[in-house]
């Protein structure tokens, strides 16, 4: 079958896809250079070098066959001797070229057939490509689509240009779709698979609750007002932090609206989830007290390096402010970031009291001294045997009923018992094998090496091994919640940094790494801080 298209039709044809697959013309005739390629290669022979253009003005296609200009021939069909390229054109090199045009092609219909699939192969694949380029800057956006069908209970949505999946998961609880209905949901993702973008939406997603506050409150989408935070369960509850850089806007009730009309608009489309609002704040504890509402609060203690808090409640506050199936304190700690521990009155009174005892029974042991002293050196807020035996001999003396005389007798117990403690943790640390260079870490103490040798930790080069998690511990975020880990040196209360300072003692004793290494990455690392200081400033 030969051509039947003149060079005008090639061209219009070329236009009337372009157009109906909204991609561009050249990609067309791209297209159809290749796929008259391919039909050239089956007529003259696969290993033959075989180039189509078609001129995207005229329509006019030429083909020319090419040969590789080389010294030693290899294979004749696509390579030819340098001396017989040179009989041709004198400034021909070695690597280059020749270019030879071929007469013009007639389809056979096997042929025809090929470059009709090479065509709508390209077509398709420009087109996989324009929708991937289309939606991957779109994630984040809300969409609206109308409900293609449904496959065991995820929702098909067509986009229009493309078809986008809500996921069973993504759904939100008991909300059902038929097929027509408008749906409205955010991209969260879109991935280039084999059989075309795959565009995944989502009604869960706690930023589908944020873009539509930015769509019915102007101050968010002008900039005026700032939501922080965003925390849901999803077809329940929800909580929202927000801030406003306008003092005179209040951004709660900017969010709540004349009547709640903003704030209803939202819950309607969230099928009645109810939302709280929170007034976000730069103090953690007044932040995390706020995300509690409505529940009050008594009373909180931070603990800011392990980012959790302990939050007391009144007995008759502790249903609210946990919530139906701890639901209120799982989103105020989604929220705020922070790990919330809810405890009443009576039961902070009942472990201060616990606290209070093992501390007295601890110094009535290791001070040889009776209740009432033990007592009140932990009233007076000592906590262990270290802060007896180090804090100065005059705070120990202001003590009611002591003097110097006894303030001097109990350091001097405190001390003889931490002489005897470390002894026998030397003791332990040398039968278990731990060898004498540890010791020399800064920061290091006995207790730990008995705690290092248990783990098998016995060498310097063991120790160098080590992580900052092993001896700190580490906590994992999963499902809102927050699960820690304890390290080795957990329960001395080592820091991170002090952590961290004492790996890399080790490492440098060891070798692995130089201290001109670490001068040269803090030297950069200080260049950075400034650079960046300086563009903030202007």
């Amino acid at each position: 079958m030969a051509i039947s298209a003149n060079k005008l039709e090639l061209l219009q044809i070329a236009d009337a896809v372009a157009r109906e697959k909204l991609i561009d013309k050249e990609i067309v005739i791209g297209a159809m250079a290749d796929a008259i390629q391919k039909a050239a290669k089956s007529r003259y022979g696969q290993e033959t070098n075989v180039h189509a253009d078609i001129n995207a003005k005229t329509g006019e296609i030429r083909l020319e066959r090419l040969m590789e200009v080389v010294d030693v021939v290899e294979n004749y069909d696509n390579q030819i001797h340098i001396d017989l390229a040179r009989a041709d054109n004198p400034e021909i090199e070695v690597g280059q070229f020749t270019r030879e045009t071929l007469p013009p092609l007639d389809f056979g219909r096997i042929a025809a057939q090929s470059a009709k699939q090479v065509i709508v192969q390209k077509v398709r694949e420009a087109e996989r490509d324009k929708q991937y380029d289309e939606y991957k800057d779109r994630v984040g956006e809300i969409i609206n689509g109308t409900v293609k069908r449904v496959e065991y209970g995820n929702v098909i949505v067509d986009l229009g240009r493309g078809e986008g999946i809500i996921r069973r998961d993504e759904l939100i609880p008991r909300e059902t779709y038929r097929y027509g209905e408008r749906v409205r949901a955010i991209v969260y993702d879109v991935r280039r698979e084999q059989r075309g973008p795959q565009i995944f939406l989502s009604r869960t997603h706690p930023q589908f609750m944020a873009k539509l506050f930015q769509m019915e409150v102007p101050e968010i989408y002008d900039g005026i007002i700032e939501i922080k935070s965003v925390a849901r369960d999803p077809g329940s509850r929800a909580k929202i932090a927000v801030i406003s850089s306008d003092s005179s806007i209040d951004p709660v009730g900017a969010c709540v609206g004349m009547r709640g009309s903003r704030v209803q608009a939202v819950v309607a489309e969230l099928q009645g989830e109810k939302i709280d609002i929170i007034p976000w704040q730069p103090d953690a504890a007044s932040f995390i007290v706020n995300a509690l509402q409505p529940a009050e609060v008594a009373k909180v203690v931070l603990d800011e390096d392990a980012e959790r808090i302990e939050v007391v409640v009144p007995d008759e506050q502790l249903s609210l402010a946990i919530g139906r199936r701890g639901q209120n304190v799982r989103l105020a700690s989604q929220l705020t970031g922070w790990d919330i521990d809810i405890l009443t009155e009576e039961e902070e009174s009942s472990r201060r009291q616990k606290e209070f005892a093992e501390r007295s029974e601890l110094f009535m042991h290791a001070l040889d001294v009776d209740e009432m002293v033990g007592q009140l050196l932990a009233s007076e807020g000592f906590s262990s045997i270290e802060e007896v035996a180090y804090v100065d001999a005059d705070e120990v003396a202001a003590i009611d009923g002591f003097d110097a005389d006894t303030a001097g007798e109990i350091q001097t117990r405190a001390n003889e018992y931490l002489e005897r403690i470390e002894t026998e943790n030397d003791e332990k640390r040398k039968a278990l094998g731990v060898e004498d260079l540890l010791i020399e870490i800064p920061g290091m103490t006995t207790a730990m090496l008995v705690t290092l040798g248990e783990d098998g930790i016995k060498t310097m080069d063991d120790f160098a091994g080590c992580a900052v998690d092993d001896l700190c511990g580490w906590r994992e975020r999963k499902d809102g919640e927050t699960k820690t880990f304890d390290g080795l040196f957990t329960p001395y209360g080592t820091t991170r940094a002090e952590a961290e300072e004492m790996i890399v003692t080790a490492r440098l004793a060891e070798g692995w790494i130089k201290q001109e290494d670490l001068d040269a990455d803090a030297e950069a690392e200080a260049t950075e801080t400034d650079e960046a200081e300086v563009s903030n400033a202007i």
